[in-house]
């Protein structure tokens, strides 16, 4: 990692602390039935991602840049997610089961608002410093989206979710996905990987609590 990569990511770790001491995440506590549920869609994604790190990151070195200008090898990762997203990132790297230990001085985890909030005072466009990657799930999908997912029905009292994914500044391997999944009120299901959403944002600005709770960019 270069001297101002490295720069970049301390100065990224600090403006996150200092902002989560005047606006703190939301408490994961595990007492509502959908949080292990989340959690467990989290964790099986995010520990397969971080475990192919090395594969985005050769992407991103081989990637030819339209500027001429070479970017770090040994980028700053950053995840974004939810708080339940959070608090996985940091048990997969703390874990000793995992692997992943080595990757905890690269890797920062934080909501889309917060990294949206740094990339303002201090841009990293080009990605020259950084790869972001993001995984977080939909939990509150209007009702008005509903009949975009006609394909896959749902019985009484069950609603869709929403597994967002994606990664930039890792050249090729650049992409966004979204998972169709349904939830019971007591189990999730994935219905249909990697489909196509129709519509996203006016509707999903005006009724997501999930926006406020994540920060996200869908």
């Amino acid at each position: 990692m270069t001297p101002d990569t490295q720069a970049w990511l301390d100065g990224l770790r600090e403006f996150a602390a200092t902002h989560r001491e005047r606006k703190p995440l939301a408490v994961v506590t595990g007492v509502s039935p959908s949080q292990p549920a989340e959690r467990a869609i989290l964790a099986t994604d995010l520990s397969t991602r971080l475990a192919t790190l090395g594969d985005l990151l050769a992407a991103r070195a081989s990637a030819a840049r339209p500027d001429g200008l070479g970017a770090d090898p040994d980028p700053a990762i950053i995840i974004t997610t939810s708080p339940i997203g959070i608090a996985v990132v940091a048990e997969l790297l703390g874990s000793p089961t995992h692997g992943l230990r080595p990757l905890s001085s690269s890797v920062v985890a934080m909501t889309e608002l917060e990294y949206r909030l740094w990339c303002i005072r201090q841009p990293d466009d080009a990605s020259r410093r950084h790869v972001n990657l993001w995984s977080w799930v939909k939990t509150s999908v209007p009702r008005q989206r509903w009949p975009e997912f006609a394909r896959y029905p749902l019985g009484p009292d069950e609603a869709y979710w929403l597994h967002r994914t994606g990664v930039s500044g890792a050249g090729t391997a650049d992409a966004r996905h979204c998972h169709l999944w349904k939830w019971n009120g007591r189990h999730a299901a994935l219905l249909q990987a990697f489909i196509r959403e129709r519509t996203v944002s006016h509707l999903d600005a005006a009724t997501d609590a999930d926006t406020g709770r994540n920060g996200s960019r869908d």
